[in-house]
């Protein structure tokens, strides 16, 4: 039965699947047979073998003793002594080649016994006086000895494969023993296999019809049988084997990676894997992987790579239930279930995978580069996945090299939004046991983005940060902590208030781990020198928050620490000290009851802990109190903070109802006196009640008492003795009066739940002031009168905004209409203001806003007519301009002003339109910034309002930041970015109304003056009044649709809703339109404003809005090119000339608009074409002050823009156009693809050094500085793409379309011959500023000609090669006369180049006669024979550096 088995084994050929079949139906009717069927009887234990056959006798002879029963056989010889007397004795032996089957037919009948098989497969024991002597400690068993033997091998195999069947499905035996393994160890490390062939071809067979365990065994074993000859073979059958038999996938290319195979054939089989590679299991993942890393070479390593990155996603390969099951088990420790252990081993298999990419990156520099690539390559943001992420923070903390290669990868990424928020958490969540490993590196990392200046990394850097001490143990918790109190000592401002709010929202997130390393935090109390007002509001957050925590048993050290600091700073007499104190206190004070009301419970005990607490809450805010009597600018500071505390509804209900009472007695004791008794003193000018809204004077009236409290301070101030009466009545400062009214209309707001009647009095209550428009009187007014004109001025201003802030959401009319008079008076008071201070250079106002770090601020002063101040105000707007780009939709802080301060940042540019004494007055109070008070912004649900005025849009016109970012904005600060997001988005529609109306009003002011804008019947204070607010709402649209925070999934809602409200302006819709429908139709509500723009910057915020909404579009082409458009209609538009002198239009804004023209242009080249071809023809050709009449922008003082931005985008473009290679020939059909991809490209090329020899020759006419400087810089860009992506196509091109080539270097001849005078006259004239770029573009000259020279030879025309002299020229072509005579002599050759051209083959010049001179230059004459014509090109450069003339 079993000879039968085998002969049908090695008889049929195993591939056909029906012989499968039935081979392994009569292996399994094998096993139905004993295994241990015995044709003898049992012998006796440790008895010798005695049997007369052939078999037994021979071994006797050799050495060999065979035992019965479970003991080894004994050799008594050494083994190699014993194969050779056996071989000597079966070939010596009369009845050779017989004796070999009778020998082997003994063998078969004895290993029918199962104990002497098994025997014969195990080691020999040695004798033990023959152990000594024997060099080695390992014996082979018998079968292997015998397959050493070469006459007896080919028959053994025979032998083992047609035992090994009986074995199939039983892996051990009684003695634990896998005798089917064991068989196949018998074939490893042969010292030589006779017949390679046949064993391969058997256990490919065996392996066909083995169980799956046995296949492993056999397949893994495969290169320590075979020999390096047969490994072709056997590769092509585990090829044939992976296709049929995915569950090999593992062992098979365990084995290939070992086998000695060649590299196409892997390359096959690697394709193979990878179209398999989605199917594949989690745990085969990671030998597949590591044998994909291995095959890869350097060639084809991006290819690979980008299409494994493509396949593999491990996010998916751990179930959503079983990342919940692994945090929960992490964190709690908890109980194993079977889902838990699949879990284990599913994290463990792709820890493996890791290690195993890891050690790939580690050896081979070529995958980390090429994985880098390959992310690096992709655009889309759909297209980045978790791994992306994982790979780039494995490479950064595998290869130091690629460090700073990482990081600028990063960054772009996190600019263009392609990584995001959700992306890094999911990256944590799935592959934190990974990740826990590289905790250093992505410390080091997040260190490295947070020194950025870009708010968007700065924000990625910080969620590193969280992210690491969320998901990673205590250790690396305790690094993060440390890592950002390292930030927060740092003074970097930036980093400081990064580090800060990460701590906050660690704080938040897990209280119990900060509370282990708050001592950490503790010690940056030594540091607070350095710490803004509003850091120090963080930091004493974080650390009352963990001070008063439950734990707060643990944390009395830090309460202790706090007090100490606080009291002590409260008693310090400087400012900067004080105010870091009341800061802590009142910041402390809220955490207090905040705890306490939280702590809260049913219980008696809670309950008289809450009192206790209230008591010190009441009392520290007391303390604050006393501490700051002395200092008006401590007790306005004292009264914002706890103003703060109070609308952040921190403060128990109890305390604030103890301290309630007494603020408003006090206020009105200090400020409030009746409106019939008119104050009496001597005042330098008459009081008198002004700016009540009361109709009819009432006897029971109020005041503010303001001008004669102002009086009272200076008195006091300059040190005159005050009287008795008012001695006895304790002063309070006006610099109080608003923030005190602040804290009483909150804590009233508060305890009435936001009802204002105790209080509304003062909203139409009149102050006591004097006559305050100056008329006359001004200039013979003293200096000392001017400055109590200005202060009196500025209280009255501030007192006005804090009615506004109260009262602006009231509901009624009445209320409505008092707070919107309140606005006007704002707006008269400031033209007042605005006169004297015009007259009052040296003042510095009272403060308005007080968490400042000093109290020496001053105001920036402006002279008109200084040339230096605007030359420096220029460089500001520009870096304004410039920031606003990148900051306005990411960072929170320009996020604010947006809504909080509708002022553009080019308020100067703006008010350049203005005339004289409006120019001058209007840009001052751009300086007094600080001094003002902070409007909400629930003051601009004023704007819901039926009308828009100048005043109420403008209301924040004086409050550009300069200086620090930071003051002034003190409340908004606090709020975060979805709060005022949500309160803007409350004023879309009203925005709305009044867009439209102003859209209005500028259509119906075209028609009136026949489409002239700015026609003679114009008013020209309302047209730019208009003009402004108009330019204010599109700036603040832009600013809401271009928040970073709408990426987040908890915002979208956000934006749906005013993408509505944009789109219900157009046509009634329905509530639950998609997304893209309501993107299209707010795109197409918002391009309809065109028309009635009325000025440049307008424009440019109109295109840039419908660019932010366009961005959120996934259908954009179509709406991309209404853009190109309406930029190019902008372009071509005349707009309202601004002073004689100069363009209303800025520079900076033009380089913009004409930017996004070009970006967004279907054609770049043929737009570069029409401006530079049409455009500049007709400015040369008309006369001086005249521009363009296809583009009315373009003029004189603006070419350089034009010419900078055409210069940019042409060598942008071009660096973007794919150089040809031989490859696309192998990738596409040659026949059909290549030639029109050439000719596509050859096209493109040619009209691309068409744009740029017009652009080029431009500077002949236009040879100013800044034009001559971006022709070097681009030219030599240009040169340099042309190189790297035009010259590797002309190699491939050449022979089948010489002509387009001929042409195309023609024409770059002749733009390379003006670069070189263009040299010539940098260094003529001696400007450094051109000269610096010499250097490098006669460096990219002088690669063109051997770029060239390599394109000939590598089509066969080295011979076409010619080398000449070129003279120097300057830009008009006049010869430069600096050079030698020799020069001279050579340079005769350029003009006899017709006859030169006339000849067949071309001449060569030696370089030993080029110029020594650093400015010569020489000339590559090509000359080109094609059947009967001969066509010259010529391609020059610089003297080359090389002492050696080129080979002939």
């Amino acid at each position: 039965m079993h000879k039968t088995l085998v002969k049908m084994v090695s008889k049929r050929r195993l591939s056909k699947s029906e012989d499968k079949e039935s081979l392994i139906e009569d292996a399994s009717k094998t096993r139905k047979q004993p295994l241990s069927k015995k044709t003898k009887k049992s012998h006796i234990a440790n008895e010798v073998e005695e049997n007369d056959s052939i078999f037994v006798k021979l071994l006797k002879i050799s050495g060999i003793i065979l035992k019965t029963g479970e003991n080894q056989n004994q050799l008594a010889v050494d083994q190699i002594a014993f194969q050779k007397k056996l071989f000597q004795t079966l070939r010596r032996h009369p009845s050779y080649p017989k004796i070999i089957e009778e020998f082997v037919s003994g063998l078969e009948s004895y290993i029918e016994d199962e104990d002497s098989f098994r025997n014969c497969l195990l080691p020999c024991e040695r004798l033990q006086d023959e152990e000594a002597s024997m060099g080695a400690s390992y014996s082979k068993s018998l079968i292997k000895l015998l397959l050493g033997i070469d006459i007896l091998q080919p028959a053994i195999i025979k032998t083992l494969f047609e035992k090994l069947p009986e074995y199939f499905f039983e892996n051990k035996n009684s003695d634990e023993i896998n005798v089917p393994r064991l068989i196949v160890s018998q074939l490893k490390w042969l010292d030589r296999v006779v017949d390679g062939k046949d064993l391969t071809a058997k256990i490919m067979q065996l392996i066909s019809i083995a169980p799956e365990n046995l296949q492993h065994d056999i397949i893994t074993s495969l290169p320590e049988i075979l020999g390096d000859s047969q490994h072709t073979d056997v590769g092509k059958e585990l090829s044939d084997l992976l296709i049929e038999n995915t569950s090999l996938t593992v062992p098979i290319l365990d084995v290939l990676s070992s086998l000695r195979l060649d590299p196409n054939f892997l390359l096959k089989v690697r394709q193979l894997v990878m179209d398999k590679l989605s199917s594949i299991r989690l745990e085969d993942l990671p030998v597949i992987i590591k044998f994909i890393l291995h095959s890869i070479t350097a060639m084809d390593a991006l290819e690979v790579i980008s299409e494994l990155r493509e396949k593999l996603d491990l996010q998916h390969c751990v179930l959503p239930s079983r990342l919940q099951a692994s945090q929960v088990k992490l964190k709690s420790k908890g109980r194993a279930s079977s889902s838990g252990n699949q879990e284990s081993s599913d994290q463990s298999c792709i820890i493996l995978l890791f290690d195993v990419i890891k050690s790939a990156i580690r050896y081979e520099k070529t995958i980390s580069e090429a994985w880098i690539k390959a992310i690096e390559n992709t655009a889309s943001v759909s297209e980045h996945k978790v791994f992306d992420l994982v790979m780039l923070f494995i490479i950064y903390s595998t290869n130091t090299q690629t460090k700073k290669y990482i990081e600028r990868v990063l960054r772009n990424k996190i600019r263009s939004g392609c990584i995001q928020e959700q992306l890094l958490q999911s990256t944590f969540s799935v592959h934190y046991l990974v990740l826990k490993d590289m905790c250093s590196s992505i410390l080091s990392l997040a260190q490295s983005l947070l020194h950025s200046l870009d708010q968007s990394i700065i924000s990625f850097g910080s969620l590193l940060y969280k992210y690491a001490f969320k998901f990673f143990d205590t250790y690396c918790q305790q690094e993060v902590v440390g890592a950002l109190v390292t930030h927060i000592c740092s003074g970097n401002e930036a980093e400081v208030d990064t580090a800060l709010d990460v701590l906050l929202e660690l704080v938040v997130l897990n209280p119990s781990a900060m509370m282990m390393n708050a001592v950490f935090v503790k010690g940056i109390l030594d540091y607070l020198d350095n710490i803004s007002p509003q850091q120090i509001r963080k930091l004493f957050y974080v650390l009352s928050t963990l001070a008063f925590s439950k734990q707060n048993e643990a944390s009395s050290h830090i309460q202790d620490d706090m007090h100490l600091v606080i009291r002590k700073q409260l008693s310090s007499t400087v400012f900067k000290y004080k105010l870091i104190g009341i800061i802590g206190a009142v910041t402390m004070a809220g955490i207090m009851a905040a705890d306490r009301t939280e702590s809260c419970s049913l219980t008696q005990e809670r309950a008289n802990l809450s009192n206790e607490q209230c008591t010190q809450v009441t009392s520290l805010l007391q303390l604050v109190h006393s501490c700051s009597e002395q200092s008006p600018q401590a007790s306005a500071l004292y009264y914002d903070e706890f103003a703060n505390l109070i609308q952040q509804e921190k403060l128990d209900p109890k305390a604030l109802e103890r301290v309630g009472h007494t603020i408003c007695i006090d206020f009105q004791d200090a400020f409030v006196v009746d409106s019939c008794v008119v104050p009496e003193g001597d005042f330098p000018f008459p009081v008198k009640a002004l700016y009540g809204l009361e109709e009819h004077n009432t006897q029971d009236g109020i005041a503010i008492n303001l001008l004669p409290l102002l009086f009272s301070q200076d008195f006091a101030k300059d040190g005159v003795p005050v009287t008795p009466q008012e001695s006895g009545q304790k002063l309070v400062s006006p610099l109080c009066l608003a923030p005190y009214f602040r804290l009483l209309r909150l804590c009233v707001e508060r305890q009435h739940n936001g009802n204002l009647e105790e209080i509304d009095g003062l909203l139409d209550c009149p102050i006591f002031l004097t006559d305050l428009e100056p008329g006359e009187k001004l200039e013979s007014m003293s200096a000392k009168e001017r400055a109590f004109m200005c202060s009196l001025l500025f209280l009255t201003l501030n007192w006005f905004r804090e009615i506004v802030n109260a009262f602006c959401q009231e509901t009624s009319p009445e209320m409505k209409g008092k707070v919107l008079t309140r606005l006007k008076h704002i707006v008269e008071l400031q033209i007042i203001l605005e006169k004297y201070l015009a007259v009052t250079p040296d003042y510095i106002p009272p403060l308005g806003n007080f968490d400042v770090e000093t109290l020496d601020i001053t105001p920036h002063t402006v002279t008109a007519i200084s040339a230096k101040i605007r030359k420096k105000g220029k460089i500001e707007r520009k870096q304004k301009a410039d920031g606003s780009k990148t900051s306005s939709s990411d960072t929170i802080s320009e996020e604010k002003n947006s809504e909080c301060d509708p002022t553009p940042s080019h308020r100067g540019q703006l008010n350049k339109e203005f005339t004289g004494k409006e120019e001058k007055t209007s840009l001052l109070l751009h300086n007094y910034h600080a001094f003002f008070r902070e409007l909400d912004i629930e003051v601009f649900s004023i704007l819901h309002c039926g009308l828009v005025t100048k005043f109420i849009l403008d209301t924040e016109m004086h409050t550009e930041n300069k200086g620090s970012r930071n003051i002034g904005f003190s409340h908004l600060q606090q709020r975060s970015a979805q709060e005022i997001v949500h309160c803007v988005f409350q004023l879309v529609t009203p925005m709305c109304n009044h867009l439209e109306n102003i859209h209005n009003y500028f259509q119906c002011l075209a028609a009136e003056n026949h489409g002239v804008v700015d026609g003679p019947g114009m008013k020209v204070q309302e047209y730019h009044i208009m003009s402004s607010c108009y330019q204010r709402l599109l700036q603040i649209f832009h600013g809401l649709f271009a928040w970073s925070g709408f990426s987040q999934p908890e915002n979208q809602n956000l934006l749906y809703s005013a993408l509505h409200v944009l789109s219900s302006r157009l046509k009634q819709g329905e509530h639950s339109q998609p997304l893209e429908e309501l993107l299209s139709q707010s795109f197409h509500y918002l391009q309809n404003f065109h028309q009635s723009i009325p000025s440049f910057q307008c424009a440019l915020y109109l295109i840039r809005l419908l660019m932010v909404i366009l961005e959120k579009s996934t259908a954009s082409t179509q709406n991309k090119e209404k853009i190109a458009s309406l930029a190019r209609q902008f372009l071509c538009r005349v707009w309202p000339s601004g002073d004689k002198e100069k363009s209303s239009i800025s520079n900076d804004q033009l380089h913009a608009l004409l930017c996004i023209y070009l970006e967004h242009t279907d054609s770049i080249l043929k737009a570069i074409e029409e401006i530079a071809g049409v455009g500049v023809p007709e400015l040369i050709n008309s006369p001086k002050d005249v521009s363009s009449s296809t583009f009315p922008t373009l003029t004189r003082h603006t070419f350089v823009v034009f010419f900078r931005v055409m210069m940019a985008e042409l060598e942008k473009t071009v660096k973007k156009i794919e150089p040809g290679t031989a490859a696309d020939s192998q990738q596409r059909c040659p026949y059909i693809w290549l030639p029109q991809i050439h000719e596509e490209k050859l096209l493109y090329w040619n009209m691309a050094v068409r744009d740029f020899s017009i652009l080029i020759n431009l500077i002949k006419v236009f040879d100013s500085h800044p034009v001559l400087h971006v022709c070097l810089k681009y030219g030599r860009l240009f040169v340099e793409a042309f190189l790297k992506q035009c010259m590797p196509l002309l190699d491939f091109s050449f022979r089948k379309h010489r002509e387009d080539v001929l042409s195309l270097l023609e024409t770059f001849q002749l733009d390379t011959r003006l670069l070189h005078h263009l040299c010539g006259h940098s260094k003529i004239h001696q400007d450094t500023r051109l000269t610096q770029h010499v250097p490098l573009l006669k460096k990219t000259l002088e690669l063109l000609v051997c770029r060239v020279k390599a394109m000939l030879t590598l089509n066969n025309c080295r011979e076409a090669f010619w080398l000449g002299n070129l003279k120097n020229r300057d830009l008009q072509g006049e010869e430069i006369k600096s050079q030698n005579s020799q020069e001279s002599t050579a340079d005769e050759s350029e003009d006899d180049m017709s006859s030169q051209a006339s000849k067949s083959k071309a001449t060569e010049v030696s370089l030993q006669k080029a110029p020594e001179s650093g400015t010569d230059g020489c000339i590559l004459l090509i000359v080109l024979s094609w059947w009967s014509r001969t066509l010259p090109t010529y391609v020059y450069c610089q003297v080359l550096l090389c002492p050696f003339p080129f080979p002939p």
